[in-house]
């Protein structure tokens, strides 16, 4: 019974102990947590955090770090917003001040208070001048060249002026010369203009922020020398007996002035103006130079030149022979005469009124009697003597061409031959540029022409076989001697505005068309 007795009393001391410890309720207390090293530490910005060990028996309403310069902070100071509870969180830190010490605590905030954890500290990085390299340089001219830089960091100070700085000493600084190429990080182009030529120069990148100046490596160059102008010759024209026409074209001086230009010329090859030479001004561009004081029948070599603080230039080198001596017809017309291959040519269209004996030959205006013709007869272009005979000569139908009587004694009418090796001579494709007058003078337009040969053919149109008059200033026509039996036609050459070759053809002989002499072998 005692023993009973005994349990009984034990068994309800514990159910006291019990329903005691039951009934009791515990009062809640702030959250326990630590702080996290800080990281990623920059000028303005950090990354800390903390970790919740324990809520302290109440939810947490808030947690994160603060932050302030001086030691102990609190949630009064800067402070962070996180979300969770129980367990680890990172933090940003922001709106720093660069090169200053800070103190952090993890806070975590609860209806029992706020707890924090242990105290770290960190330096925001100190802010320094910018990090940036010098741009190769090119482009290189006498007077200019092309550099730059690239700014890969700013550290911590935005970039408020960057270019380049050269000198011709080492070292160049802002105090020298500069360009001013914006602001911010990043590659750049600068553009250093007035150079003096020939000279070494020294160049470095530059980019100012906050805290100062910074400077890219060092490079070096040497601007171009002067050198003499660079320039072309301009093809022969208007050759004569006395005289022609040339010139050139500087497209560069090169960097020095040009003080004088022409051509020069001479019966030897690469003349040089200690020979015969024009004076044409100064500075680049198209000239053109008058030649005069030559031999007839000569065979010259010109060149333009130039000149300027580096010597003197020359220009490619053209050939040209100056006409031979006129020849005159019976009515006194005076032909200049240009050699081409073996062969000379009368420059002008034969304009004469008489056969070279004296006779007249029949003038036939009328377009009904043109037509009807079977017998020799000529005309001018519109029956216009005074507007065309000196520039196109007269207009002959074949009829007249096979007299043999046409042309100056010592000189005939070609055969279609003799017009074949002058096209042979000269290029098939391109004879008819080397044949034709310069210019839209005569020509309505002028595809190619260059008149290099100096034969200086012009557009004088033709009588058609209807009697009308066509296409002056479009075309020319020449009659050659030889006949086409079997069709009653004969062989003739044309040239047109927009062709570079020479085209021939076969057509009726009571046509109208010009006529150039060739003289006797």
């Amino acid at each position: 019974m005692k023993n009973a007795f005994r349990v009984s009393l034990t068994i309800l001391l514990i159910l006291s102990v019990f329903l005691i410890q039951f009934c009791k309720k515990d009062k809640p207390t702030p959250p326990v947590l630590t702080t996290t090293a800080v990281t990623a530490i920059s000028y303005t910005t950090a990354t800390s955090g903390g970790n919740v060990t324990n809520e302290g028996g109440a939810p947490i309403v808030s947690r994160g770090v603060c932050w302030n310069t001086s030691s102990n902070p609190t949630i009064a100071n800067s402070m962070t917003l996180e979300s969770g509870g129980l367990g680890a969180f990172t933090s940003n830190i922001t709106q720093l001040t660069p090169n200053i010490l800070y103190y952090v605590r993890a806070y975590a905030l609860s209806i029992a208070g706020t707890g924090y954890g242990d105290q770290v500290s960190f330096t925001t990085t100190q802010v320094a001048v910018p990090v940036l390299t010098t741009t190769t340089i090119t482009s290189v001219s006498q007077t200019a060249a092309v550099s730059g830089g690239n700014i890969t960091a700013d550290n911590g100070g935005s970039v408020t002026a960057k270019g380049v700085c050269w000198s011709i000493v080492t070292n160049p600084t802002t105090a020298n010369n500069k360009t001013i190429d914006g602001t911010g990080i990043g590659a750049y182009t600068s553009l250093m203009t007035g150079l003096t030529v020939g000279t070494t120069f020294y160049v470095r990148a530059y980019a100012t922020n906050s805290t100062g100046i910074a400077y890219g490596n060092q490079v070096s160059f040497t601007t171009s020398q002067i050198a003499t102008a660079s320039l072309t010759t301009t093809v022969i024209a208007s050759i004569l007996q006395t005289t022609a026409v040339s010139g050139g074209n500087i497209t560069a001086d090169n960097g020095g002035s040009v003080t004088a230009r022409g051509v020069c010329w001479g019966t030897t090859t690469n003349p040089t103006t200690a020979n015969n030479k024009t004076n044409d001004g100064t500075g680049i561009g198209s000239f053109v130079s008058n030649l005069s004081g030559l031999q007839p029948s000569t065979l010259y070599y010109v060149r333009s030149y130039a000149t300027n603080s580096a010597g003197t230039a020359y220009g490619n080198e053209i050939s040209f022979t100056t006409q031979n001596i006129t020849v005159s017809d019976f009515d006194g017309n005076v032909y200049h005469t240009v050699t081409i291959g073996t062969q000379v040519w009368m420059v002008e269209n034969l304009k004469t009124t008489k056969y070279n004996d004296g006779t007249s030959i029949p003038l036939v205006s009328d377009g009904t009697a043109w037509i009807s013709l079977s017998t020799p007869g000529y005309c001018w272009y519109n029956n216009d003597a005074a507007t065309n005979k000196a520039t196109y000569g007269a207009i002959y139908n074949w009829y007249t061409v096979n007299t043999g009587k046409l042309c100056p004694a010592g000189w005939h009418i070609p055969t279609d031959a003799e017009w074949t090796t002058l096209t042979t001579y000269l290029g098939e494709s391109i004879a008819g540029a080397k044949l034709k007058e310069t210019g839209t003078t005569h020509w309505g337009y002028n595809y190619c022409a260059t008149n290099e040969t100096g034969f200086t053919a012009l557009p004088g149109g033709w009588r058609y076989n209807d009697g009308t008059f066509q296409d002056i200033g479009y075309n020319g026509n020449w009659w050659s001697s030889t006949e086409q039996i079997a069709a009653g036609t004969s062989w003739f050459r044309r040239l047109e505005s927009d062709w570079c070759d020479v085209r021939g053809g076969s057509y009726v002989k009571i046509l109208g068309y010009s006529v150039r002499c060739l003289r006797d072998n």
